[in-house]
C-alpha cells in the first residue's frame, strides 16, 4: 500500500469515528411539543396540580413528572402562577431563576416557558433557558414567550440541569413554568446536519480509496 492510500484510509477512518453519534455530545432543541415527544419515549408530565399560589414553597422541592422524579430550586422559594385550579411553578422573586436537577437518569426535558405578573398571570417576556447534560454539552436559548410557548431539550446522555429565568430579572416578570415534561433516551438519534456532511465525506473517501486499490491491482504495479 503506497503513502497516499493510507494517508486516505487514515483520514476517512477520522471522518466516521467524528461522525459516530457516540463519540461526542449532544443536545437537540425542540420548539414544537409534537415533534419533542415523537423524540423521546415514556414521557411523563408535571401539571403542578394542587401547587400553592397562595403561599410561598420553600426551596428546593422535590417532585414527579409520571414515573421521572426530579428537583428544583429557586434563591427566595417558589410561589405557584396561574389559578389555584390550573396552577404553574413560578419564582417568588422577579430576581430569580428557577434550576430543574436531578432528573432520574432521564435524557429530555421540556415544556411551556413564559414570564407572569405579581398576580400570576401571563406576561409578554423575553425569556432564557439553558440545558446542561452528562456528557458536557450545554445549548442556551432566548426567545420571547407566548403562553403556549414549548421548548425541549433532548441529549444523547443524560440531562443534569435545566436552568429557567427571564431575560431581564428585576422588572416584575416571574420565570413560569407549566406542563413540565420529562422523558428516557431517545426513540432514535436523528444526526445533525454537520453530522450528515463527515459522515458523507468518510463514505466518499472509503470508495475513492477502494477505487485506487482497483486501479493499482490492475495496472499490475
Amino acid at each position: 500500500m503506497d503513502s497516499k492510500t493510507s494517508l486516505c484510509g487514515r483520514l476517512a477512518f477520522a471522518c466516521l469515528v467524528i461522525a459516530s453519534p457516540a463519540s461526542h455530545a449532544d443536545i437537540t432543541v425542540f420548539t414544537s411539543e409534537e415533534n419533542f415527544l415523537a423524540a423521546v419515549s415514556a414521557p411523563g408530565v408535571d401539571t403542578f396540580t394542587g401547587f400553592s399560589t397562595t403561599a410561598v414553597t420553600s426551596s428546593p422541592i422535590t417532585r414527579a413528572a409520571g414515573p421521572y422524579t426530579y428537583m428544583a430550586s429557586s434563591q427566595t422559594g417558589f410561589f405557584g402562577a396561574g389559578t389555584p385550579a390550573n396552577p404553574a411553578l413560578s419564582t417568588n422573586s422577579d430576581l430569580d431563576a428557577i434550576t430543574f436537577f436531578n432528573l432520574s437518569g432521564a435524557s429530555a426535558i421540556g415544556g411551556t416557558f413564559f414570564g407572569s405578573d405579581l398576580a400570576g398571570g401571563f406576561v409578554a417576556s423575553a425569556v432564557v433557558l439553558t440545558a446542561t447534560d452528562s456528557l458536557g454539552a450545554i445549548s442556551t436559548r432566548t426567545f420571547v414567550a407566548t403562553p403556549t410557548s414549548f421548548m425541549g431539550f433532548v441529549s444523547t446522555g443524560a440531562i443534569a440541569t435545566l436552568v429557567f429565568s427571564t431575560s431581564m430579572p428585576g422588572n416584575f416578570v416571574f420565570a413560569a413554568v407549566d406542563n413540565l415534561i420529562i422523558a428516557a433516551a431517545p426513540v432514535t438519534q436523528i444526526p445533525e446536519p454537520h453530522t450528515w456532511a463527515l459522515l458523507l465525506g468518510g463514505l466518499t473517501a472509503l470508495g475513492f480509496c477502494a477505487r485506487r486499490r482497483r486501479s493499482y491491482r490492475r495496472s499490475g504495479a
